[in-house]
């Protein structure tokens, strides 16, 4: 497809990537600017702080042993399963993942009648992979009795369970005035769709949004939403040539989604889009069998679109239309793959850019969390560290034609990108989740990373630590202890600046959140606390 105005946009986004490519280097004395020198390293048996840019600092809102409002069979608290016994090591932990910051305009109410939760409210969905226990938590930011602090939104039904699992992102849909929130659990996953008022009202969208392994979802101005899916391939050699070389390379198997409703506030009906990326020609799924041992693992497709400087056209290819297809529930992978959609190593999370109009959006790739991957050149190329992409519409037209470049290519320093969030039109923060594997290859927990998209610098703000209960747990699972079920080390999960607007002109992504935002992250596994970030934004 032809396009008059693409050699143009080439140039610009070539130079903004050629940017992004520089070393650091520090050109203001900011929190984002000036940073923490290095990752701390994975101490067996050692709890590690925290460890933030000068300038920043942490405020605890909720902890996992903090008690429930209104307790629910075995959940009790806001990050412990009240499961031990049966489990024969300790609780299990529930581990809180994204957060939605909301303000409402009047009191949404709670399990106690008449009781004033006030207006300032932090929402996770917990993401508890088994058991269909995970559950849904409001932080009650206004209220200061711990015992109307933290209210259960999701509590069991009469078989004890939610039949909920894999909470993962979450977002405000101002289009429909309800919560979403994603299950990242392969086929089984999905969106939830729940009302903010008490008691909420909840139901699945499979029939329109279909299942999937999904975690960031985000909504535009027009009432479309934005997710991501991740669902990791399979594992090939790192070596094609020799057969016995580890099996750490991933296939890419997992899409970035459109969906586009019939109606902005009814999520029930409407078409479910993926992206397709054409270098020369689409880049479609290659599966890893007899015909191609290593799928699209070592191609060129994969180094073209992993190298810093290029620009490939985009566009949205329609997976499922209920108009069509109907509103029976379907694997939105396989849709995917049948309509030619671009596979990516794990997409995370996405963000749209302020001041883009919707039209401009950057999403991560986690990648193979595995160093022998990464020390592999040809995989580095190839993304094995993770990625950060940037997905441009501004000049599609009539044509519907964009353009995806690689914002940043990941190394071991910068590695295993996953929750992302602007704090203005060029800072974008992006966290890592390294996991147990990668944490101890290298010797460096997560961290959290500022990149200045109009300088081309980064700078760490936070060098994650390891609590005391995370550090217990990393021993139980490095000692492979029988009967052990939670995660090791800590995890840099649910980065969120908001202002809480609650309308469609509030949306993140419109303009920059201003004065008034707050800045959450979740250190997620062990104690399993819910943090705001304070201190000098610029």
């Amino acid at each position: 497809m032809k396009n008059s105005s693409l050699p143009a946009v080439l140039a610009v986004l070539n130079a903004a990537a050629a940017l992004l490519s520089t070393p650091s280097r520090a050109y203001a004395a900011s929190p984002y600017s000036t940073g923490v020198t290095a990752a701390n390293p994975r101490i067996d048996l050692v709890p590690q702080p925290n460890v933030l840019s000068p300038g920043l600092a942490l405020v605890p809102l909720a902890t996992g042993t903090d008690p429930l409002e209104n307790p629910s069979g075995v959940i009790t608290h806001f990050g412990y399963l009240d499961d031990f016994p049966p489990q024969t090591v300790e609780a299990t932990k529930t581990e809180p993942d994204e957060n939605t910051y909301l303000v409402l305009d009047h009191n949404p109410g709670g399990p106690t009648q008449g009781y004033d939760y006030g207006r300032h409210f932090l929402f996770q969905g917990h993401e508890l992979f088994s058991g269909n226990l995970a559950y849904v938590t409001r932080i009650n930011l206004d209220v200061l009795d711990p015992d109307h602090r933290i209210t259960l939104l999701t509590p069991v039904g009469l078989d004890g369970l939610t039949h909920l699992t894999s909470l993962d992102g979450s977002t405000w849909n101002p289009h429909t005035q309800t919560l979403l929130f994603t299950q990242e659990a392969g086929a089984n996953g999905g969106v939830v769709e729940i009302t903010p008022d008490w008691p909420p009202v909840i139901r699945t969208l499979d029939g329109s949004l279909g299942k999937a392994g999904y975690e960031g979802i985000h909504p535009d101005h027009q009432g479309n939403l934005l997710i991501c899916e991740d669902s990791g391939g399979t594992s090939v050699n790192i070596d094609p040539a020799d057969p016995t070389s580890p099996k750490a390379g991933r296939n890419p198997n997992s899409f970035v989604f459109r969906f586009v409703p019939k109606n902005p506030g009814d999520l029930s009906l409407g078409k479910l889009q993926a992206l397709r990326v054409s270098i020369h020609e689409a880049v479609t799924f290659v599966p890893v069998d007899a015909a191609n041992p290593t799928g699209d693992v070592f191609s060129q497709n994969q180094l073209s679109l992993h190298t810093l400087g290029t620009a490939w056209r985009v566009r949205w290819v329609t997976v499922h239309d209920t108009e069509v297809d109907g509103t029976a529930p379907f694997n939105a992978n396989i849709a995917a793959k049948a309509a030619g959609a671009t596979p990516f190593k794990r997409p995370e999370n996405a963000v749209f850019q302020p001041n883009s109009d919707f039209k401009v959006f950057y999403f991560t790739a986690t990648g193979d969390t595995d160093a022998r991957a990464g020390n592999t050149p040809s995989l580095a190329a190839r993304g094995a560290w993770g990625s950060i992409f940037r997905v441009d519409f501004r000049f599609a037209g009539a044509s519907g034609v964009g353009l995806i470049s690689i914002a940043v290519l990941g190394d071991g320093t910068h590695a295993a990108f996953d929750n992302l969030t602007f704090l203005n039109q060029t800072t974008l923060v992006v966290g890592e989740d390294r996991g147990d594997k990668l944490h101890g290859q290298l010797n460096a927990l997560d961290s959290i990373w500022a990149f200045d998209l109009f300088h081309g610098t980064d700078a760490r703000i936070l060098a994650e630590g390891r609590d005391a209960a995370a550090t217990v747990d990393a021993h139980l699972l490095d000692a492979s202890t029988p009967g052990f079920q939670n995660e090791g080390d800590n995890e840099t999960t649910g980065l969120h600046f908001s202002n809480g607007d609650s309308t469609v002109a509030g949306l993140h992504g419109t303009t920059n959140p201003g004065d008034a935002a707050r800045f959450f992250f979740t250190q997620q596994h062990g104690n399993n606390t819910v943090f705001e970030i304070v201190g000098r934004r610029h």
